[in-house]
């Protein structure tokens, strides 16, 4: 099984370049427009304390920021924190970013009402655990907002820890799948198809979405 510490070498090298994807760097103006757009629909506005998990290289973080939002974010990579920081330091916005496990976050003295996790559940050992977890983060009425997929990669194309056939979503996850995993968890949720060009920076032929949940 895939361990922590391998986990996060993966993403500690992968830290540099992580921004040249268009999605990730939202480095072309209609990019960053159209996930500012989406994230402005889906997390109750126009203040709140947000927890952005697995939040990379920051580009989610600086956008809420830069809406108002109180942000912490949280990821296991050193590196990825490193450049989230520079980031947001360089923006000149207030927002918090830990080095932690985005499964199984470190304890906050206060509840949030949008915890956010964007292309996260692929990567986990046990998403299911993880998913209970982060439902416990939130107040009654609070959101979890989840940005998923099911990539078109055949599984030996995958290049993540190995052996990453261990993992249960290693390719991505559907969204009937999800939505069933999270359902008993939850108040209430809907699916939103995302495949909108612009939010990737090219035409998508897998399957994207998010799924908004109530706790």
């Amino acid at each position: 099984m895939s361990t922590t510490s391998s986990i996060a070498a993966f993403w500690d090298a992968a830290a540099d370049s992580f921004d040249e994807e268009a999605d990730h760097g939202l480095r072309e103006p209609h990019i960053k427009d159209a996930w500012a757009a989406r994230l402005s629909s889906w997390i109750p506005g126009p203040t709140g304390d947000v927890l952005d998990l697995g939040c990379g290289t920051g580009s989610l973080s600086l956008l809420l920021a830069h809406h108002g939002h109180r942000v912490v974010g949280v990821d296991l990579s050193q590196n990825m924190v490193e450049h989230a920081r520079r980031k947001l330091v360089s923006a000149g916005v207030d927002a918090r970013v830990l080095v932690g496990d985005a499964a199984d976050p470190p304890p906050f003295d206060h509840s949030f009402d949008t915890v956010l996790a964007r292309h996260l559940l692929w990567t986990l050992p046990d998403p299911a655990a993880a998913l209970r977890r982060w439902t416990g983060l939130s107040h009654p009425g609070g959101r979890l907002v989840l940005i998923e997929g099911r990539w078109n990669t055949p599984t030996g194309d995958n290049n993540y820890v190995q052996p990453a056939d261990a993992l249960p979503w290693t390719n991505g996850v559907s969204a009937d799948t999800l939505a069933d995993t999270l359902r008993p968890l939850v108040s209430e949720l809907r699916v939103e198809p995302l495949t909108d060009p612009d939010l990737w920076g090219r035409v998508i032929n897998d399957e994207r979405y998010a799924i908004i949940a109530t706790i």
